[in-house]
């Protein structure tokens, strides 16, 4: 069986108390390189999400739920959080509109649309210090976990440990894009925070499905 809307609304309800967890984290890791709100941002949106679940139809679809995501991440996130999420998560429902529930091909467009969104939005490739840093390993390890005729859960999970991965190998780099770039080296060491949430939020989606 396919991740249904149930599955998408509990999504929504882990990440947001998973980012509400992690909120001073990834403060701490914004603080040295950026604006230092990153995990209050997205903790302020998830919690504004989290308040509109109710007035979705009890037959909503997970593209119901990305879309409600979005709108709403859009508008109350400040900063690169919240138009690089919302746009990910708005390309996101429409790689999927219509499907009431999600297989694993559709898993991965998803992912590849909520991925390709972002290098839209935020002009950004892999190798520059940014949350692509996570999404694009995220998107390789679904697709191919896909291919070896894993199960919904399994291309969730591998997407999720490749996303960790990701976001601890943006440590080393130094920042081509947004306000850690005007830093040079001395981001060196310093893990990027939007990859650092993109990794949260996709173990999220990884646990929930297992669940």
């Amino acid at each position: 069986m396919g991740l249904t809307g149930e599955w998408a609304r509990d999504w929504v309800t882990d990440s947001a108390e998973v980012i509400a967890q992690n909120r001073v984290a990834l403060i701490t890791l914004d603080r040295p390189i950026g604006d230092g709100d990153h995990g209050e941002n997205l903790d302020r949106g998830f919690q504004q999400v989290l308040a509109k679940l109710d007035g979705l139809a009890p037959d909503a679809t997970p593209a119901d739920v990305f879309k409600l995501v979005a709108m709403t991440l859009i508008s109350t996130v400040g900063g690169a959080a919240g138009p690089l999420y919302g746009t990910a998560y708005l390309k996101a429902a429409g790689a999927v509109t219509g499907a009431p529930e999600l297989d694993g091909a559709a898993i991965v467009a998803w992912l590849t649309a909520a991925r390709d969104g972002i290098v839209l939005r935020g002009k950004a490739e892999s190798g520059e210090k940014t949350m692509i840093d996570a999404w694009t390993p995220a998107v390789d390890a679904a697709a191919g976990a896909l291919a070896d005729g894993r199960t919904e859960p399994e291309i969730l999970d591998a997407a999720a440990t490749a996303a960790e991965a990701g976001a601890l190998a943006t440590e080393p780099l130094v920042a081509r894009k947004g306000r850690a770039s005007y830093l040079g080296e001395r981001a060196i060491g310093h893990r990027d925070p939007g990859a650092q949430s993109t990794a949260l939020l996709l173990r999220s989606a990884a646990d929930v499905a297992a669940r």
